[in-house]
C-alpha cells in the first residue's frame, strides 16, 4: 500500500435527489472505491446527487484521498486532494442552496490500497445542521465510461452506474481517523466576529472560493443594482446579492464573459463599464460596452495605456460632476502620454529639496521622481487627459462629497515610522492644483510647507484602500466618509465640517475584524446598503453587506455660510489654474488671505501669469502673507536675476511679529529661492538671513527650530560661512538634548551630517555627542523596517565628510556600541496613534493604581505647560488645570484632550470673521477699539491682526478649539491614562496661591485652550 485512497467531507448543501441523502450532523463517512481490487494507476469517477433546499449559512467540504482526487460541485471545481493523511478542506457556501445538487469526484490510485472519503457539512440560518457523507449509495462510473457533463446536476447517465464499494467507516485501518488532522476550512471572517458600530448590522454574503475566483480588490454597482467585482489577478464577476431581509435568499455569482480583468478600479458610468487594468504592459484604462442590449458587455477597447504596474500602479475611478472620468494612481505610474499640460492644474513640479536626501535603505521607490502619485481626468472616451493634483504616495481610492469636493486616502511607507520625514496615514482634501509633497527616501515634504497642501485628518498607521461616502445608503449621515485600512482590518468613519475654504474632521473606528483585509467599499442606492470586499495579495476574500438598523433620524447637511463664501472664493481662483488666467487685480488680494487654502489657490493662479506682469506689484507689497506667497511664486517661475528682489522682500519681514504659520511659510520661500534661483546667496544677504534664523531659536514651536536649522545648515555648508551661522552645530546639539520625540531628535543629526567636514564649526565634545546619538539610535531606538538603515546612512555620510585626522581621533566613538552620558535616552518618542475615545473603554474604571510619575513625564512630553498653568507654573493661553481632579472625572478629562472642540468654554472660544474682501480670520478676539477688532490668530506665538470693523461682513463663533487634536499622539495608551490620573490626583485639591484662571472659577478645563 502506498497510502489509503480518497476521503471526502462536504459541509452544507442540497438537491432534488433522494430525500435521505442528507443525514444528521453526526453522520459518519465511509471510505469508498469501485468494486474489485484496486490497481496501480487506477482512476475512479464517483457521483452523489442530493437535494439543494435553502441557501446554507455555511457549507464546508472535506476530502481525503489515497492517493489523489479532484472534486466538483454542480460542475464547478472546488477542491483538489493529494493526501489521505492530510485531508483538504474548502468553503463552498457560495455554491449551496437551490434545486438538485451533485457532488462529483475523480480519484486516482498510485499503488496499493485505494479509497476516497468525503464529508459535506451544512449549517442553516435557523441553526439546524445536516451532513452528506461518502457511503455505498454513491455511484461509480464503469471503467473508461462517463459521458459529457458527468459532473453536472443535469447528467442522466448515472442511473445505470453501480454503487460504490464500502471499505469501512471513518477510523478503519489502514487510514484511521484522518479527520482529526483536517485543517479548518478557509473562508472569510464570519460577520459575528466583526466588531461594528452600534445601530448597524453586517452580513457575510459570500465567502469567495479562492481557488476558483481568486482574491477580490475592486467593486462597482451596475445600473441594475448588481455588483461587478474583480480578482486582483484574474477575471471580473457579476454578483446579484440576495434581497435585503431575506437571509436565505440566493446570491448569484458568475464570471463575466468579457476579455478584461485584473482590475484595481471598476466604474459603471456613461453607459459603459470602465476597467482600470493593473497588469504590467497591459495596464491602462479600458471600456466595455453592451452594444446589442442583451445585458452582457460584448466589446472591450483600451482607451489609454498607463505606464504603471503592481500595487502602486493605476487604481480607482470616479464620475465627476463635470462630466469627466476621474482617475487616481500610485507613485509607480507615470503621467499619461500626450496629456493636456496646458489644461492641467499641476505644472512646474520638481523635487525641491534644499539639502541632499538619502534613499530608502531597502530601496523602496528609489529614483521615482515628482510628481509621484497623481489624480487626473479624461473625457468619457478616454481623450483629453488633465492632471489635477500630485505628490501622493499610493492612494487607492477617492470620493466626491455632495458639494463636489474630492477626498483621497494616502499613507507614507510604514518602513519610515520613527523618522522625522514619516507622515501618518491621512485623509487629503484634493483641491485643484494640490501638491502633497511625497518624495522618495528622506525627501518627503513636511505638510506645513507653503507649496504643499496638508491633511484634513491624520489617522495613524495603516494601508489605505477603499473610500466611500454614505450617500445612497440608509445610514443616518449621508456625508459620513468611510475609509478602509487593509493592514489593520478596519474601516474608519470620518465626519467632516467646513473650516474656511477646506475641511476639518473627526473619526472613529466603524468596524474591525481579524483577519479583515478590506479592499473596497461601495454604496448601493438600489438597496441602501454599503458593500465591502476583503482580499488582496491572494488572501481570502469575502463580500459583506452593511445596513443601518438603528432609530436615528437622517441628518440633513447644515450649510456653513462663511465656509461657503470661502469655498466660492477658492473655486474662483482655481478656475485660473487652467484655461484663461484669473485677472491679477482679482487674485492679488487673496495672496494675503489668512485661509491657507485660499492663498494656496491664489499663488497657483499667480504662477499662470508672466512674472513681468506682477513683479513691480510684488516689490511694493507689504502684507506678510502676500509677500511670502508671491515670493514662493517668484521662486518657482522666475529667473536667477529675480533672486535679489525676492530675498530683500523676505529679509524685510519683521519675523518677530509673524505667526508660526507665516514664519514657516517664509522659511520655505527662502528654500525655494536657493533651490530654483541659483543657489547660495551673496554674503550680505546670507548674513542677514542667518541673523533672523538665530533670533528665532530656540522656539517653543519645534517646527520653527527644525526649519531654522535646515536653512542654517545650508548657509554653513558654503564658503564663506556667514558669521551668524557658525553656531548651527551648537544650536542643533541643544535641540537634540531638549526635544521630546525620537523623530525630532533624529532630524538634527540628519541635518548635521552635511557639516561634519566643516571642522571649524565643531568641538570634540560635539562630535562625540553626534556619533553617540547614532550609537544610541542604532541600539536602543525603535522604528520601521528602514529606520536603522537610515541611521547607518547618516553615519556613513558623516564619516565620509570627516577630515582624516578627525576620523582617527574619533575612531572609538564612531564605532562605539554605547552613547556618551550627555545623550538623553528618555526622549525617544514617535507617532503612536491618533487616539479616539472608543480606544479607551471606560477610563474611570482604569484609574486605580496608575503611575503618577509616568503621568508627570507624559505631561512634560506633551508640552501641556506651554499653554496651561498647573500648580502655579506654565502658560496662560489655555485654562488653568490646577485642581481639575476635584471637579471632573477621568472620562471628562480624556474627552477634553482627545476631542477639544466638543465643548469649548465661551471664555476660550475663537471667532470666524468674514470681510467684504473675502478674507477669513479664525482666532481669539483680544480687543475691540478705535474701529478695529484685534484677532489673535496664533495661540502659540501670540501674533495678532487688526481687522477694520467697517470691513466685517459676518462674525460668528468658531466651533473649533485652538487646542490641537493630536496632543497625545506620541503617547502610549497607558501613558495617557497615567496623565489623566496625574491631573486628577497628582495636583493639589484646590487652586494654588496666585492662580486665578478659569480652572479656579469652575469653568471647563482643557476643553478650550490650545495645548501642545
Amino acid at each position: 500500500m502506498l497510502a489509503p485512497a480518497v476521503l471526502l467531507v462536504l459541509a452544507p448543501l442540497t438537491s432534488a435527489a433522494p430525500a435521505d441523502a442528507l443525514g444528521g450532523p453526526d453522520a459518519k463517512p465511509h471510505w469508498i472505491w469501485a468494486d474489485g481490487e484496486a490497481t496501480s494507476g487506477q482512476t475512479v469517477r464517483l457521483r452523489k446527487a442530493f437535494p439543494g433546499g435553502p441557501r446554507p449559512k455555511s457549507a464546508t467540504l472535506t476530502v481525503a484521498s489515497d492517493n489523489q482526487a479532484v472534486v466538483w460541485l454542480d460542475g464547478t471545481k472546488v477542491l483538489s486532494s493529494r493526501s489521505w493523511s492530510e485531508p483538504s478542506r474548502a468553503d463552498v457556501t457560495a455554491l449551496g442552496g437551490g434545486r438538485s445538487k451533485v457532488l462529483s469526484v475523480e480519484a486516482k490510485n498510485e499503488d496499493g490500497a485505494a479509497a476516497v472519503l468525503v464529508v459535506l457539512d451544512l449549517e442553516y440560518n435557523d441553526g439546524s445542521k445536516k451532513r452528506l457523507v461518502s457511503d455505498s449509495s454513491w455511484k461509480v462510473a464503469p471503467e473508461g465510461v462517463t459521458g459529457a457533463g458527468w459532473t453536472t446536476p443535469g447528467f442522466v447517465g448515472a442511473e445505470s452506474w453501480a454503487n460504490a464499494k464500502d471499505l469501512g467507516a471513518l477510523g478503519v485501518q489502514p487510514w484511521g481517523n484522518v479527520l482529526e488532522k483536517a485543517p479548518s476550512a478557509p473562508g472569510a471572517t464570519p460577520a459575528d466576529e466583526i466588531e461594528l458600530a452600534d445601530g448597524y448590522e453586517i452580513e457575510l454574503l459570500y465567502s469567495v472560493p479562492k481557488e476558483q475566483q481568486g482574491s477580490w480588490v475592486s467593486m462597482t454597482v451596475d445600473p441594475k443594482g448588481r455588483l461587478i467585482v474583480s480578482d486582483q489577478y484574474g477575471k471580473l464577476y457579476r454578483v446579484t446579492p440576495p434581497p435585503v431581509g431575506e437571509p436565505d435568499g440566493a446570491i448569484d455569482v458568475h464570471p463575466m464573459e468579457v476579455d478584461t480583468g485584473m482590475a484595481h478600479g471598476l466604474l459603471c458610468a456613461f453607459d459603459s463599464l470602465y476597467v482600470m487594468v493593473n497588469d504590467g504592459a497591459n495596464s491602462g484604462l479600458y471600456r466595455a460596452k453592451d452594444t446589442d442590449g442583451d445585458d452582457h458587455y460584448d466589446t472591450v477597447e483600451k482607451l489609454q495605456s498607463l505606464n504603471g504596474r503592481g500595487e502602486h500602479g493605476p487604481h480607482a475611478m470616479r464620475e465627476g460632476a463635470d462630466g469627466r472620468l476621474w482617475v487616481i494612481v500610485g507613485n509607480e505610474t507615470k503621467l499619461p502620454e500626450g496629456y493636456n499640460e496646458e489644461e492641467s492644474a499641476v505644472k512646474n513640479f520638481a523635487e525641491d529639496l534644499l539639502l541632499p536626501r538619502n534613499p530608502d535603505g531597502n530601496g523602496h521607490a528609489t529614483g521615482r521622481l515628482a510628481p509621484g502619485g497623481w489624480i487626473g481626468s479624461c473625457k468619457p472616451d478616454g481623450t483629453d487627459w488633465r492632471i489635477h493634483a500630485a505628490g501622493f504616495r499610493n492612494p487607492y481610492d477617492m470620493a466626491f462629497n455632495a458639494a463636489g469636493e474630492l477626498f483621497a486616502f494616502d499613507a507614507d511607507m510604514e518602513w519610515d515610522t520613527g523618522t522625522p520625514w514619516y507622515r501618518p496615514t491621512r485623509l487629503n482634501h484634493v483641491v485643484r492644483g494640490a501638491e502633497f509633497g511625497w518624495r522618495y527616501g528622506t525627501g518627503k515634504w513636511p505638510d506645513y510647507y507653503a507649496d504643499s497642501v496638508g491633511s484634513v485628518v491624520d489617522l495613524g498607521l495603516g494601508s489605505p484602500t477603499g473610500v466611500e461616502f454614505a450617500r445612497g445608503t440608509n445610514f443616518p449621515n449621508p456625508e459620513a466618509l468611510f475609509l478602509a485600512d487593509w493592514t489593520h482590518g478596519r474601516v474608519f468613519e470620518v465626519t467632516m465640517k467646513p473650516v474656511g475654504a477646506t475641511y476639518a474632521a473627526t473619526f472613529r473606528t466603524f468596524l474591525s475584524g481579524r483577519p479583515l483585509p478590506v479592499t473596497d467599499l461601495t454604496a448601493n442606492p438600489h438597496d441602501g446598503a454599503l458593500y465591502m470586499t476583503t482580499g488582496g495579495r491572494r488572501t481570502q476574500s469575502g463580500l459583506y453587506r452593511i445596513r443601518y438598523v438603528g432609530d436615528a433620524a437622517p441628518t440633513e447637511p447644515q450649510e456653513d455660510a462663511v465656509a461657503a463664501v470661502a469655498r466660492k472664493t477658492r473655486h474662483m481662483l482655481e478656475r485660473g489654474h487652467t484655461g484663461e488666467p484669473v485677472a491679477l487685480d482679482a487674485l492679488w488680494p487673496h495672496l494675503g488671505s489668512r485661509d491657507r487654502a485660499i492663498r494656496y489657490a491664489a499663488r497657483v493662479a499667480l504662477e499662470r501669469h508672466d512674472v513681468a506682469e506682477w513683479k513691480d506689484e510684488f516689490a511694493h507689497e507689504t502684507r506678510p502673507n502676500a509677500v511670502i506667497q508671491a515670493a514662493v511664486a517668484l521662486a518657482r517661475t522666475g529667473e536667477q536675476a529675480d533672486r535679489s528682489l525676492l530675498l530683500d522682500k523676505l529679509n524685510a519681514l519683521n519675523f518677530g511679529r509673524l505667526t508660526t504659520e507665516q514664519t514657516l511659510d517664509a522659511m520655505r520661500a527662502y528654500q525655494l529661492a536657493f533651490i530654483r534661483l541659483g543657489g547660495h546667496p551673496d554674503d550680505e544677504r546670507a548674513e542677514a538671513l542667518a541673523k533672523k534664523l538665530v533670533a528665532l531659536t530656540p522656539s517653543p514651536e519645534e517646527r520653527v527650530n527644525r526649519e531654522a536649522v535646515r536653512l542654517l545648515t545650508y548657509l554653513a555648508s558654503h564658503d564663506p560661512i556667514p558669521p551668524s551661522a557658525r553656531g548651527v552645530v551648537a544650536l542643533a546639539m541643544d535641540r537634540l538634548r531638549n526635544v521630546s520625540t525620537q523623530a525630532d531628535q533624529m532630524f538634527y543629526p540628519f541635518m548635521l551630517r552635511n557639516l561634519t567636514g566643516q571642522s571649524a564649526l565643531w568641538t570634540g565634545d560635539q562630535y562625540e555627542t553626534f556619533f553617540g546619538w547614532l550609537n544610541l539610535a542604532e541600539t536602543k531606538y525603535r522604528g520601521g523596517n528602514s529606520f536603522k538603515k537610515f541611521v547607518a546612512q547618516i553615519r556613513k555620510d558623516a564619516v565620509d565628510k570627516l577630515p582624516e585626522g578627525a576620523k582617527t581621533k574619533l575612531a572609538d566613538v564612531i564605532d562605539a556600541p554605547a552613547p556618551p552620558a550627555d545623550v538623553v535616552e528618555a526622549t525617544t518618542r514617535q507617532f503612536v496613534a491618533n487616539w479616539q475615545m472608543p480606544d479607551f473603554g471606560d477610563p474611570n474604571a482604569q484609574m486605580d493604581g496608575r503611575d503618577l510619575e509616568a503621568g508627570r513625564r507624559a505631561y512634560q512630553a506633551a508640552k501641556c505647560a506651554q499653554c496651561h498653568r498647573f500648580d502655579g507654573e506654565g502658560g496662560s493661553t489655555g485654562p488653568d488645570l490646577t485642581g481639575v481632579g476635584g471637579r471632573f472625572d477621568a472620562r471628562y478629562l480624556l474627552e477634553a484632550i482627545l476631542e477639544p472642540s466638543k465643548v469649548v468654554s465661551d471664555q476660550y472660544k475663537a471667532e470666524l470673521i468674514l470681510t467684504e474682501e473675502g478674507q477669513v480670520y479664525n482666532g481669539r478676539v483680544t480687543a475691540e477699539e478705535d474701529g478695529y477688532v484685534t484677532v489673535r490668530t496664533d495661540p502659540f506665538g501670540g501674533a495678532t491682526v487688526d481687522v477694520p470693523t467697517d470691513s466685517i461682513l459676518e462674525r460668528v463663533p468658531s466651533e473649533t478649539s485652538e487646542m490641537p487634536n493630536e496632543l497625545v499622539s506620541t503617547l502610549e495608551k497607558s501613558e495617557i491614562l497615567d496623565l489623566i490620573a496625574y491631573l486628577r490626583e497628582g495636583s493639589p485639591a484646590t487652586t494654588s496661591a496666585g492662580a486665578t484662571g478659569d480652572g479656579a472659577n469652575g469653568e471647563g478645563p482643557v476643553k478650550a485652550g490650545p495645548t501642545r
